[in-house]
């Protein structure tokens, strides 16, 4: 099916009328990865113009998450629209709660398995550091290697997840432990997710 899609490289608004009513699991499929490689590819092209790139950081902010969900939330994790599904809503979720996450952040920091300058964050954090880091891994999407982007992202979520465990340890209600230990165990998955990403990303079957 042939798409027009419209400068500059936001979302196609007809494209994503029709999907969101849409049952057709290979219209939704199509839809998906149409609109996610338009907007890397311009992205990309764009990458020297800051308001390209800050238009596109945003993009949940103008388009809604409802809308980037109709298209992208039901793509595997093994495919671009999968991948820029969670990438956009890492940075919705730390932009929601920044300053619990930069607590369980600096929690992880010390004991979660990756490289600090790889995470991206002034050390101790704080809520508005971790929504810069948001930020900056979204734009390093469009400004850099995706792959690169994509490893960062795990990363920061990596940490995350393990001060969310150490934190559950501490509580003493059984019922709130449990519900942080599967949040934790949640966002480790994710982060095995985007780690899966990168490496296909990096031998090209990442589309």
């Amino acid at each position: 099916m042939e798409r027009k899609h419209r400068r500059p490289a936001m979302l196609d608004a007809q494209t994503a009328e029709r999907i969101v009513g849409d049952v057709d699991p290979a219209l939704r499929s199509q839809a998906a990865h149409t609109t996610a490689a338009v907007l890397v590819g311009r992205g990309r092209a764009g990458a020297e113009d800051p308001e390209l790139v800050s238009r596109l950081v945003s993009l949940v902010d103008t388009e809604g998450l409802d809308t980037i969900a109709a298209l992208w939330s039901q793509s595997p994790s093994t495919t671009l629209p999968g991948a820029l599904w969670r990438l956009y809503l890492m940075r919705e979720w730390v932009r929601a709660d920044p300053a619990r996450v930069a607590d369980r952040f600096s929690l992880g920091r010390h004991r979660a398995e990756v490289a600090g300058v790889i995470a991206g964050v002034v050390e101790p954090p704080g809520p508005s550091d971790v929504a810069q880091l948001a930020d900056a891994v979204l734009a390093g999407v469009y400004e850099g290697d995706l792959d690169v982007a994509l490893d960062r992202a795990a990363a920061f979520i990596r940490v995350v997840a393990t001060g969310s465990a150490l934190d559950a340890d501490w509580i003493d209600d059984d019922e709130l432990a449990g519900r942080l230990t599967r949040r934790a165990s949640a966002l480790l998955r994710t982060a095995e997710e985007l780690e899966h990403a990168a490496d296909m990303w990096r031998v090209g079957t990442l589309d």
